[in-house]
């Protein structure tokens, strides 16, 4: 199930907002898609980041796959944890599974991510499309 509280990017990423900040991961659609993941290349903290912009890679057993922010700001966290234990983000996507924090340049950017609600009929329509 997906969360409610979360919003979504067309590549597949989620945003939680706390704030004036966002949490950031991959959804359980990508992590699916992607297979067993087995590296992470996460930003730096400190990096400026603008809305579609390729911050990142997840690599599986299947493939290597882009990470695009979906939201303009400065990088402040990243979890570290993956480093050693990638395979969390196949286990837990919207928990555990976070790749990064960012404090926003523009929060009114978050309203312009699907909820949840628009992301599952955007996922039906690729599936259909």
């Amino acid at each position: 199930m997906i969360p409610p509280d979360l919003r979504f990017h067309k590549e597949h990423e989620w945003v939680r907002l706390d704030g004036k900040r966002v949490t950031m991961g991959i959804s359980d659609f990508a992590q699916d898609a992607l297979g067993d993941i087995v590296f992470l290349d996460l930003p730096k903290v400190g990096v400026s980041v603008k809305v579609g912009q390729q911050i990142g890679e997840v690599e599986s057993t299947k493939t290597t796959s882009t990470i695009y922010t979906p939201v303009s700001g400065t990088v402040s966290q990243i979890n570290t944890a993956l480093k050693d234990n990638p395979e969390v983000v196949n286990s837990d996507p919207y928990g555990k599974g976070w790749m990064a924090v960012i404090e926003l340049a523009d929060p009114g950017e978050v309203d312009q991510l699907m909820t949840a609600s628009q992301y599952e009929a955007f996922l039906a329509s690729q599936k259909n499309g």
